[in-house]
Parts: structure tokens; sequence; C-alpha cells
């Protein structure tokens, strides 16, 4: 179909047949002019050529033209775009110069148009190939036309120019190039370097503020928005049950500073801080049609959980807002139509905060969760659109390609660019990372929701967090006070995991709680099991810093949030580029499994043409 649509400039050639459909995309536009110069010989010849196609149909944005097979005739329906038709029965001639054997098309490549990279020439979209027969058996060609003469050759495949994988509505949406994000890591993990180095190459990064002093993010906003300036930066808004106040200042910084990207992460339901941020500014356009200004990602695991974000926020909320100042009437007002997020990133197996969902369960049905809820609500017809993106194992192009082809209308990574050069954490961290395979990974209490049990996923190889949280989080659980813990089990605490008495850890905590909220120190002087839960959670909170910073003495207490994408990623990038640290760059890692996942989609089109590709696709390395 490749030559219909250079000879008619159409959107989409599809030809029906009795051994299946073909179907090619163009450029679009060039339709009627091309009848009117070309008229309709090149269609008649292909279907006098091809005696088991049916029919062909070419449809372009201002007209559609249809020629159905009536035994040695074509009936032609020719349809404007004004609502207008016309149809005719014309002749087909037969052309048998145009095949080979049976419906096998003749091709004649351009001699200096032969393919000598395969994986170049099937990572470059914007190039078309054709596969032919010659003395040496299958060869490709960039270039050529079809029909017979001197040179011609059997066609054993051809794939058109290719569009890019995912959903060029998100590109748009998003103001980026390809569906693709970095996405944020706590603690800066995610750092300012990282979100302008991928804002720079028209991609786009969350900063990873989750976790850290409201000084810092400040001071993050400013130097990503002083660097980037408009293009796309996002953000990362973590929910923080145990200090909604820390939450929503958050919040509103963004909201000050004029933020337009934010990653609501580790949510159960809304809270005020999330629905501010989302419709602050919210307001009808020029045409009528809503304008909503922050783009809300909400990155989950749970149905239930995205079924809020899909769903406008409930009305007493918005209400509650409002009688607070922090939403007008009118913005509100519109709130209550429109949807808390633009995007829902189903979140997998990955580090951090995760549920260890499995992809292939949790994208489908996110999938037809947001397309109930948009048709309820009638999301179309307001302008509304939910995109679904997929996380959690996406390592290497083969899995980024599943991801798309699951449905997702984006990815995110996580794990994998934590090894980066641009990531906010320690050389000596980058070096475990680098060494991690697939199950060097387990499950430990989290520093942010201890005392509910909640866990994050984090690197096993070289470090005892995993065990040394566990103990913590038992002890807490089964003693009601400090004083009640065992003798043996006190003292193994203070030695081997504290590293510090408890009391004196405790003024420690003494000291900064008074400062950042008093009510905590009045209640551990009544609540024993509250002090050893401020007490531990210093432990689990310094544990994450010792990563970053790369206390030496503390190494084996690191907190390395980690995902088993981690070891997937160093297997596939093990001999080449991004092998060593030194050739890990978030930009360098996205552009390598992005153009992989391409190389994989148009070979695996080619394979299910019949072609016998030399090359294993997935030894592709940069």
């Amino acid at each position: 179909m490749l030559d219909l649509i250079e000879i008619y400039g159409a959107k989409t050639v599809h030809a029906r047949g009795l051994h299946g459909d073909e179907r090619a995309d163009g450029p679009g536009g060039g339709l009627l002019s091309a009848l009117y110069h070309v008229g309709l010989g090149p269609l008649t010849a292909r279907l006098g050529a091809r005696p088991s196609l049916r029919s062909l149909e070419l449809q372009d944005v201002d007209a559609g033209l249809t020629l159905r097979r009536e035994g040695a005739a074509a009936r032609v329906t020719m349809r404007w775009a004004s609502g207008e038709s016309l149809e005719d029965l014309i002749e087909l001639a037969p052309n048998p110069d145009a095949l080979a054997e049976g419906d096998t098309p003749l091709f004649v490549p351009d001699p200096s148009s032969r393919v000598t990279d395969l994986y170049g020439a099937l990572g470059a979209l914007g190039q078309a190939l054709y596969v032919v027969e010659d003395a040496e058996g299958q060869a490709l060609y960039a270039a050529g036309r079809y029909g017979g003469g001197p040179g011609a050759a059997r066609l054993f495949g051809a794939l058109p120019p290719a569009r890019e994988l995912g959903s060029e509505a998100f590109c748009a949406r998003m103001g980026v190039r390809a569906p693709y994000i970095a996405g944020a890591m706590a603690g800066g993990i995610a750092s300012p370097e990282l979100v302008i180095a991928m804002s720079k190459a028209g991609l786009i990064g969350f900063f990873g503020a989750g976790g850290l002093p409201i000084e810092a993010v400040r001071e993050g906003v400013k130097t990503i928005l002083d660097a980037v300036g408009a293009a796309p930066a996002g953000f990362n808004l973590l929910h923080n049950p145990v200090e909604p106040a820390s939450e929503e200042a958050v919040a509103e910084l963004y909201v000050q500073s004029g933020v337009r990207w934010v990653s609501a992460s580790a949510y159960m339901g809304l809270t005020p801080a999330i629905v501010r941020y989302r419709y602050a500014g919210i307001r009808r356009g020029p045409d009528g049609g809503v304008i909503c200004p922050n783009r809300v990602l909400a990155k989950v695991s749970r149905p239930e959980v995205a079924e809020h974000f899909m769903r406008p926020a409930p009305g007493d909320l918005l209400q509650a807002l409002v009688q607070r100042g922090k939403l007008t009437p009118e913005e509100a007002d519109l709130a209550v139509s429109w949807p808390m997020a633009d995007a829902i990133t189903a979140e997998a197996d990955s580090g951090g905060h995760t549920d260890r969902r499995p992809l292939p369960v949790l994208v489908p049905m996110m999938r037809a969760l947001r397309d109930r809820v948009s048709a309820s609500l009638d999301y179309p017809a307001r302008g509304a659109q939910i995109f679904i993106g997929a996380a959690g194992g996406v390592a290497s192009p083969r899995s980024v390609l599943a991801a798309f082809a699951l449905g997702a209308d984006y990815v995110l990574t996580g794990s994998v660019n934590q090894s980066a050069r641009e990531a906010g954490t320690s050389a000596e961290v980058k070096e475990l990372l680098a060494e991690a395979g697939m199950a060097d990974v387990a499950m430990g209490p989290a520093p942010d929701m201890f005392e509910i049990g909640a866990q994050v996923q984090v690197l096993s190889r070289g470090t005892l967090y995993a065990q040394r949280a566990k103990k913590l989080h038992e002890l807490y659980k089964e003693y009601a006070g400090w004083p009640l813990v065992p003798e043996a089990d006190r003292q193994r605490v203070e030695r081997q995991i504290l590293g510090r008495g408890f009391d004196e850890v405790w003024t420690d905590c003494q000291a900064y709680w008074g400062a950042r909220d008093p009510s905590q120190v009045e209640r551990a002087r009544t609540d024993g099991r509250h002090k050893m839960a401020l007490v531990f959670r210093w432990y689990l909170g310094m544990t994450s810093r010792w990563a970053r910073s790369g206390e030496t003495a503390r190494r084996r207490d690191y907190q390395v949030w980690c995902g088993p994408a981690m070891g997937a990623f160093n297997d596939w990038a093990k001999g080449g580029a991004l092998g060593p640290l030194a050739g890990r760059g978030v930009v360098e890692i996205a552009e390598a499994l992005l153009t992989g996942a391409r190389i994989l989609h148009r070979g695996e089109a080619l394979r299910a043409q019949g072609v016998s590709l030399p090359l294993d696709l997935d030894a592709w390395r940069p």
C-alpha cells in the first residue's frame, strides 16, 4: 500500500482481501489533488492485478474514496466532507506485469538505497523499508517502485514510515516529543539536574520533592523553572497522612510558583492539597471550553484509588476549599465537571511505595475503568481526556514495547534512572545499583507511613535496611513503650541499628518535632508507643539520607528504593554504552529504551509478513 500512499497522499489506504487486510498511513491532505492530476488508473490497475483484493478504501481529511470489486468491474464511490457523494461502475483491466506469483507484487528497488545497518533502518521512524528476494536471498531497501521491468524482484514485505509509539495526543497535551517520563524519586534523587536535562531534550522528568523540607522544595522549583522557563518540567506532590500541613504547603508553593505539571503519588484518596492544586486557575476559554492549566498525573496501583482521580473532586471538598479562600466559587463550579487528573500512571512492581501489581493486569483494567468513567460523565463532549501510563518493571526495549502493546499511552521509568549521572544520590549507591540483579530487592517498612505498616521496595544487595527496619516495626507493634522491650533487644537496637542510645536519639527528635509540630512531642510524653515510633522513624529517615550522601560508616543501613527493573536494565545494558555508570545519562537511557522499542516494533511487523530477519533484535544496544 505504500506506493498508493505516495501517489495519492491520503491519510489512510485500506486494502481488504481474501487473505486478510492491509493498511498504510500517510500524511493526508493530498487525495483530491491527486485524483485531479492522476485519476483512478493506479487504483484500478491494483484491483485488476490482484484478484484476491475485494476493495480499496482511501480516506483523507476532506474526502473518501472506495473501489469495491463487482466481478470484472469496480464500483467507485466518492464522498466529500460536505456530504456530497458520487458513484460509478468502471471496468477493470488486469495487469499481470505487476505480479510475481499469485498475488505477490513485484518491486524494483533503488540499488543505492540498499540497507546495510538493519538496526539503524528499523530505528529510523520516517524511513520506509522494502524486503525483496535477490540472488543472495532477502534484501532490504529504503526506496524503489512497485511494478515489473528490469531489476524487478518479488516483494516479501514492506514497512511504511512509522509513527511514534504511544499516544500522540498525550505528547501534545504535555508538550513533549515522546510519550516517556522520568518519574519522581523522592528525597531529591530525581534532582533538578535530571529534570532540566529531560526538559532540554524535549522530554519531561519530575522533581523528587517527597520527603524534602519545604525550603529545599522551594529551591528546587526555582532552580528548575529558571533553567527551563515554560518548557515541560514536573514536580512531585507526595501524600503525607502524618503531616497534612506539609503536603498543603508544597501544593501552595506549586500554585504560587506557576508549576504546571505535578505527579501525585502515594495517595489513597483525595486531599485538600491535591484538589487545591488541580483546580487553581481553572476557567473557560474564549470558545467556551474549559481550560485547566495545572496538569495532574496520578501514580496509582489500585482501581478504586484511580477512580477518585478519574472523576471530579467531591462537591463538599470543593466547597470547603472555597470557604477557606483556596478556590473561587467560579473555579469550584467548573471543577464539578472536570476530572481530577489528566493521566493515570498504572504503577506495577516498582521501587519505593508499591503494591507489586502485575503490569499486564493493571494497565488493561485501568483503561477499561477510564473508558467507563469517561462515558458515564460524557468527557468526550466536554473535551476532557484521561491518559493511561505504565510504570513498574519498564526497564528494557522489550518491556517498553510490551507496555505500549498493553494499550499504555506513555511509559514512566524510575529505578533505572537512579543510576544516571544526574540522579541526586551518592556514587556508592549508584555502584550498588549497577551491580543489582532482578532478585536483589526486598520489602521493608516505609519511613513516612511506619505506624500503619506501609512498606517500600528497596535494594537488598549490599544493605540490611529491610531486615533492620522490619525488626523495629515488630518491636513497635508488640510493645507499648521502650522500657517494656526486653533488654537484649534494646541493646541490639541501640548497638546495631540506631548506632546511638535510644534516649540520645529522642533528644534529637524532641528538638526536631518541637520546631516542626510540638503536638508530636506532647503526645509522646504520655504515649510510649508513639515515642518509639518517632525514634524509629528517625532511623528510617536517616537511612535514605545516608544513602544519598554516601555515608560510608552507615553503608549497611542504606535505604535505596529500587524495583526489579534495575536488574533487568543492567542485564540488557551489559556490553553497550549504558553498561558503565559513566555512560548513563537520564536522556541517554530514555533515548535507548525508546529507540530499542521502535526497532523491535518494526522488526516484529516485518516478521508478521513472513520476513526472516538475520539479526536478534533484542540484542541491540546503543
